[in-house]
């Protein structure tokens, strides 16, 4: 009986003494995952993206005389069937082949109006050859009325520069903003002054334009901002970057040799041969200019956003399709959200997507279809590209 009372005590105290040790390793333990918790993030947490949606082309009065609201509808689809932070507008928002007037600039209004989730400031703009005013007219009167990307006219646009998420910094002609570390470089299209007819009597110039002063702008923001991830837009693609964008790829020979149009009208008194890239900076014809900094320093940008030519998805014409990389830099033509304003072939409403990770050096790009003519509507995945930034993505303010 003694030694099974000795056995009984044993036992008593040893179990006690085995529940504290247990106690005090769990109470260690939830310590250092507090500490922990304090110094790293949380493995279910997913890293930050910034959304960038690029389209071009709306044509709003060609494809509104047709039945279709080509702006609202994309702006409809966009918020119904994916998120974006902000969009950029590459141009064309006229379907004018004469100059645009106020009626079409209504109608953008409206249109825009659709918006739920975002708002009108957190689309960039810029201006394309449709939205050109004569040369005899004031200077864009009617882009910068109606579209009005410094909030000049906001009782006309109801565009506010104190409501953009990102302020902007320049002129109707050339603008930047900052995105944590992208910089963004906005240039509209313009009328080339050295040329005596242009559109309004032309009915059309389709070779692109920018003024020296904003050439020399570009160029000073690339140089001064090498730390930065530079994406620059303009409505134009340059010279052999993507599809149809070489020296007369706007256009096609007849059976009698003659040229007529392809992609783009052709006007012999324009720039029939450029039509389909930036053709005019500083009044030089085919100038080279920007060409000539890319493949002098590569990858000074990252990436050339550009529009214009509208075509199927899968065209590859001149040996280009929609998205190539050239002098370190990725080309992406986005064009275009009408369905009418250009050979039915061509007619493929699309846009993209640019999604952005913090702290990452690629970029997600897909490709979104807003009808289902040529597939259905929603995500091309046969497009889907990761592009490779020069540097990695930072989100604003650190975060």
């Amino acid at each position: 009986m003694a030694r099974d009372d000795a056995r009984v005590s044993r036992r008593e105290l040893v179990t006690p003494l085995v529940a504290f040790a247990m106690t005090m390793a769990l109470v260690c333990v939830s310590l250092s995952a507090q500490d922990t918790s304090r110094t790293a993030k949380p493995q279910s947490e997913a890293p930050k993206t910034f959304r960038v949606w690029v389209f071009s082309d709306a044509h709003v009065g060609t494809d509104k005389n047709h039945g279709r609201d080509s702006l609202a509808e994309a702006l409809r689809q966009s918020e119904s069937g994916f998120e974006w932070d902000i969009a950029l507008d590459l141009g064309d928002m006229s379907g004018e082949q004469g100059t645009p007037k106020d009626p079409e600039g209504e109608e953008i209004i409206r249109q825009f109006s659709v918006l739920k989730q975002h708002q009108r400031e957190q689309i960039y703009d810029l201006s394309g050859n449709h939205d050109r005013n004569g040369l005899d007219e004031p200077r864009a009167w009617w882009w910068r009325k109606w579209i009005d990307p410094t909030g000049e006219h906001t009782a006309f646009s109801h565009v506010d520069a104190a409501k953009r998420p990102f302020s902007i910094d320049g002129t109707w002609e050339h603008y930047s903003f900052r995105v944590g570390n992208i910089l963004f470089l906005m240039m509209s299209d313009i009328n080339e002054p050295s040329q005596k007819i242009g559109r309004g009597p032309l009915g059309g110039n389709p070779g692109g334009v920018v003024s020296g002063e904003t050439f020399r702008w570009w160029k000073r923001m690339v140089e001064e901002n090498r730390s930065s991830v530079i994406v620059s837009a303009h409505h134009y693609m340059l010279k052999d970057t993507t599809v149809a964008s070489g020296e007369w790829e706007g256009m096609q020979r007849d059976a009698n040799g003659a040229w007529t149009p392809r992609y783009h009208g052709y006007f012999p008194q324009g720039t029939p041969q450029g039509a389909s890239f930036l053709y005019w900076v500083d009044s030089k014809p085919d100038s080279g200019a920007f060409e000539s900094v890319l493949a002098a320093a590569p990858s000074s940008i990252d990436m050339w956003l550009g529009a214009h030519t509208h075509t199927a998805p899968d065209d590859t014409y001149g040996g280009k399709s929609h998205i190539e990389r050239r002098w370190g830099t990725t080309f992406i033509n986005a064009a275009g959200l009408t369905r009418y304003h250009t050979a039915p072939e061509n007619s493929v409403p699309r846009s993209w997507l640019l999604t952005f990770t913090d702290g990452s050096d690629e970029v997600f790009a897909r490709c979104y279809l807003h009808s289902s003519d040529f597939a259905p509507q929603g995500w091309y995945p046969k497009f889907d590209r990761v592009i490779k930034l020069s540097k990695a993505f930072k989100m604003p303010g650190g975060k």
